[in-house]
């Protein structure tokens, strides 16, 4: 079975990149997380080094840095090794999650009808989550997840987990390929990483 290196953000980007690779049928060799978008890009040469002999998949964000993922790519790694599959997620990791809404809705406890039907298109994935989940059936999630008032923060203190959770159930969570026929950015993402494990070394 091959085995892919990784990189991304944050600690809930590395689950979702855990199991993408699972789901393309390869394995993890290992993900380097590098606690915001910053330290990846000073990280990424290295790693595309790395990327002339083994395979590798990296992750981002695209957030409101450029107006489309293309150019996000061309300015960060306008010449990527062989092994290289530098992908931007658009625009937010929460907009992939948000894209099987079934499952989002009934691990969330949330109406189906709440859950964006677009979620690529949205401008702030995470914020609109947020809004989503405002309105759970179960407290629980509302605590964990929407930040309390005049908290100063952006979101909850077990939001990070709560996405891991999902992210990372196979059998009642997240499904990718299920998310795929939403989010066009995931669909291509699947794409190059299958093509990735059908040529790598």
């Amino acid at each position: 079975m091959p085995y892919i290196s990784g990189a991304v953000e944050g600690p809930s980007d590395e689950v979702i990149l855990r199991r993408l690779v699972a789901h393309c049928g390869a394995e993890v060799h290992r993900v380097q997380v590098q606690q915001g978008k910053a330290g990846l890009k000073r990280a990424l040469p290295g790693y595309n080094a790395a990327a002339q002999r083994d395979p590798w998949l990296v992750l981002v964000d695209l957030d409101q840095d450029f107006a489309c993922a293309s150019s996000f790519a061309q300015a960060w790694l306008p010449a990527p090794s062989k092994f290289m599959r530098f992908r931007v997620v658009v625009r937010q990791a929460e907009s992939w999650l948000l894209s099987d809404a079934e499952r989002f809705s009934r691990f969330f406890a949330v109406r189906r009808s709440a859950v964006p039907g677009n979620p690529d298109d949205l401008e702030d994935a995470k914020q609109a989550l947020l809004n989503v989940v405002h309105g759970s059936r179960r407290r629980a999630v509302v605590d964990d997840m929407v930040p309390r008032p005049r908290s100063g923060r952006r979101v909850g203190v077990a939001y990070t987990s709560r996405l891991i959770e999902f992210a990372s159930d196979v059998e009642g969570g997240w499904r990718p390929d299920v998310a795929a026929t939403t989010s066009p950015s995931l669909e291509k993402c699947l794409g190059r990483l299958r093509e990735l494990i059908a040529t790598g070394p």
